[in-house]
């Protein structure tokens, strides 16, 4: 690490109260009906299908420039203004966001922690309706692809035999050990490391950051020691693994292809713990 390596600078994490409109562009991650129904007075809506290709196999990969060019545009993204990203789900696609603004080369960001239950549960006012889903000044964006964030499958290859790299799978435990199938070939890939996403989020909490999981994480060597490539099914829930990785300074990067390219290819390295043996 560097001083000059913006994306081992730690994000921020903060509670509804330090929310300041005057100098954040706060975003909120949900659909557009859930958007009409609550959302903080001062947030713009990005939903989840913006912030994904859609093409099949690997439906999660990042959109391309023009998609996001005219996302970013709507919501009127300033690199000026630190952007505060926040979800439903406790940050699966909160942390999506937070990855796509690094790739834009968008490093000043942070998360509001437990979304919308915890500025809920702290007794702040929601606002319904779709006025505010877009800016009311959109801004003119071009955006500039920065690779820094992103995995691609040759920097996955090239990670299982490292040993300098680990491979962070937070898909569920089943899926791993592939007794769920989701794509053409169930498993994991080899010498991928194996928490899942819901372990660091607690529902108790109003699905803020999990206090418990630092040290179970480090049980399985997940401390930041070794730099890290993260993955799901479609990069959805592993925006959660990644926005851990950037809060704590890690070396992280996100597979945005995840399972769904690499197991519906027929050249990629499986290991399958529930095939049979012999």
């Amino acid at each position: 690490m560097t001083p000059a390596d913006p994306y081992r600078v730690p994000i921020a994490v903060i509670e509804p109260d330090q929310l300041d409109a005057s100098h954040d562009l706060t975003v909120q991650v949900t659909s557009a009906e859930l958007y009409a129904q609550a959302h903080i007075p001062t947030a713009v809506l990005v939903t989840p299908q913006e912030l994904v290709c859609g093409i099949p196999p690997a439906t999660g990969r990042l959109p391309d420039a023009a998609a996001l060019n005219n996302l970013f545009t709507r919501i009127g993204y300033t690199p000026a203004k630190r952007v505060v990203v926040y979800d439903d789900e406790g940050g699966g696609w909160a942390g999506r966001l937070g990855w796509t603004l690094d790739v834009i080369g968008h490093t000043n960001w942070a998360y509001l922690d437990g979304g919308l239950h915890s500025y809920a549960h702290a007794g702040l006012s929601l606002a319904n309706g779709m006025d505010g889903a877009s800016a009311a000044n959109p801004t003119a964006v071009t955006v500039t692809i920065h690779a820094a964030p992103i995995a691609e499958i040759e920097d996955v290859l090239a990670a299982i035999d490292d040993p300098s790299q680990m491979l962070w799978d937070v898909r569920s435990a089943e899926e791993h050990a592939g007794l769920r199938q989701a794509a053409a070939r169930v498993g994991h890939i080899p010498g991928a490391k194996n928490f899942d996403w819901l372990g660091l989020k607690d529902p108790e909490q109003q699905q803020r950051l999990s206090k418990a999981a630092p040290a179970q994480l480090a049980a399985l060597g997940i401390d930041g020691s070794s730099a890290l490539i993260t993955h799901c099914q479609t990069h959805h829930r592993s925006g959660l693994s990644y926005m851990w990785g950037r809060i704590n300074g890690w070396s992280i990067k996100a597979y945005h292809g995840s399972w769904s390219e690499w197991g519906n290819r027929d050249d990629t390295p499986i290991h399958n713990p529930s095939a049979p043996q012999g």
